[in-house]
């Protein structure tokens, strides 16, 4: 695939950017604080979804950022939902992003988190099976005991609250694991319970430009109205028309 060209046009319109530019635009400032990212794509008619996927609106420049994004964190935390609609396989990077990881002092690979009440999550599958890195499965204590049993085998099951995942107690588990580059690629329900946590310190929002209508789901899909939460513009990248923007929590 040909390498697609992304330029930025704020702050300042640029040449394009190469892979190291985009990683010093989304590096952080302080790798080993605690800090929660998420990346959602969206069509310019706030669809996050064509034909129930995500992969329908992204192109090959949401592609290299999504890429990207998983190169500079310690855990990608995900909704089983979405393991399951968008048919996720082992957390396993690419070679030039493990020989990254490796000459930054990082692990090659980061974890998988993956976030699940009703543990629907079948111990055989691929993410479990041929991951390089132990996975981990996020739950609640009403979660079915044998089907904890069962993925306990393949996964390191952790409890973060009683009735429901509680995102405060989920990242605090992240952080006490050594994992606080905390990068969350959906759905929108738990997107929906870090925002209303207030715990999103960044979200990458790529909009595709591509009209969808229907009813497709927002990239954050809440039970009820949610308080606003003020974020600012750090850049806006373009590539053929999509554009790639990163917002920052204002606190």
């Amino acid at each position: 695939m040909t390498r697609p060209i992304i330029t930025r046009l704020l702050p300042a319109p640029s040449r394009p950017l190469d892979d190291e530019d985009l990683l010093t635009l989304f590096a952080a400032d302080d790798r080993g604080a605690p800090h929660v990212r998420a990346n959602a794509v969206t069509s310019v008619d706030g669809s996050a979804s064509v034909d129930g996927l995500s992969g329908g609106l992204g192109g090959p420049a949401d592609l290299l950022v999504f890429d990207l994004l998983r190169r500079l964190c310690d855990v990608v935390v995900v909704g089983a939902g979405t393991v399951r609609s968008e048919g996720y396989g082992p957390m396993r990077l690419h070679d030039a992003d493990v020989a990254w990881r490796r000459a930054h002092g990082l692990p090659d690979h980061p974890v998988l988190a993956i976030v699940s009440a009703s543990l629907a999550l079948d111990p055989a599958a691929s993410m479990f099976a041929d991951a390089p890195v132990r996975p981990l499965v996020i739950t609640s204590d009403e979660a079915p005991r044998q089907a904890r049993v069962g993925l306990e085998e393949v996964a390191d099951v952790v409890t973060c609250g009683a009735h429901r995942v509680d995102p405060r107690l989920l990242v605090t588990a992240l952080v006490a694991r050594g994992l606080p580059r905390i990068h969350s690629e959906g759905g929108p329900s738990l997107l929906a319970d870090l925002v209303e946590a207030d715990l999103v310190d960044e979200i990458c929002v790529t909009t595709s430009p591509t009209l969808v209508a229907g009813s497709g789901p927002r990239i954050v899909a809440g039970s009820g109205p949610g308080a606003a939460r003020g974020m600012r513009l750090d850049h806006l990248l373009e590539s053929e028309g999509t554009l790639l923007a990163r917002y920052t929590r204002r606190r």
